[in-house]
């Protein structure tokens, strides 16, 4: 395996998060016995992805002077960081990455990789909206080349990895709606559901992102200013 620190990973992220990542599989030999309890009955490939952002995880945190250490499950699974940290985990096929900061830099950070491949026939009609669709459409015509219904699936998720930690509570795909901009790399999230009371001054403008397109790889990132 080989972890890279800030490498395709930094030209999304902003100078206040640490990030590492991965382009090879973990031997899962890297894991606390804690965790190695979490993925007990886990197949082989789910115990190398859970594996892989643990160690990327770690690699991040040390950058920022955080020593190594367990990282449980919270809350419907999300990382459980160490107090005063934010960050998020992500993998796909053939990478993982993990970017964190100090709470008092960001308050929230969602990061989503995805193979860059059309999404599968039917999935597109459940996780956009008609406007969001005719969005893709303009994109499409522009940009063939870039599969840009994943990227759209991409940058909900990271909306949703952004959101769940400052709300602890579910958001569902028809619940974003996701303006992607091919001129600068960038996205912008408007939320269509009421944020909890406490996150209006975080969540009031929605969220806005970065992405990229590499290779075989989708990315996107959303770090929310504290």
């Amino acid at each position: 395996m080989r972890l890279e620190i800030q490498d395709v990973i930094e030209e999304i992220m902003p100078a206040t998060a640490a990030c590492a990542e991965s382009f090879g599989a973990s031997p899962g030999t890297g894991l606390f016995p804690e965790e190695e309890a979490l993925v007990a009955r886990a197949t082989h490939k789910r115990r190398q992805e859970f594996a892989t952002g643990r160690e990327c995880a770690r690699e991040a945190l040390a950058a920022i002077g955080i020593g190594k250490m367990p990282i449980m499950r919270g809350f419907r699974g999300a990382p459980q960081w160490p107090a005063g940290i934010v960050g998020s985990i992500t993998h796909c096929a053939g990478y993982c990455a993990s970017a964190v900061a100090r709470a008092g830099d960001l308050a929230a950070i969602g990061l989503d990789a995805e193979p860059a491949a059309p999404l599968p026939g039917g999935v597109l009609e459940m996780v956009t909206t008609p406007a969001e669709r005719a969005r893709l459409r303009d994109l499409a015509a522009a940009q063939p080349e870039i599969p840009w219904d994943c990227l759209l699936f991409c940058a909900k998720e990271a909306v949703y990895k952004a959101w769940f930690p400052l709300t602890g509570r579910w958001l569902g795909f028809a619940d974003a709606d996701i303006a992607i901009s091919a001129a600068d790399g960038t996205f912008t999230a408007r939320l269509l559901v009421d944020p909890p009371a406490g996150t209006a001054r975080l969540l009031a403008g929605g969220f806005s992102g970065r992405w990229l397109s590499r290779a075989n790889l989708i990315l996107a990132a959303i770090a929310v200013p504290a």
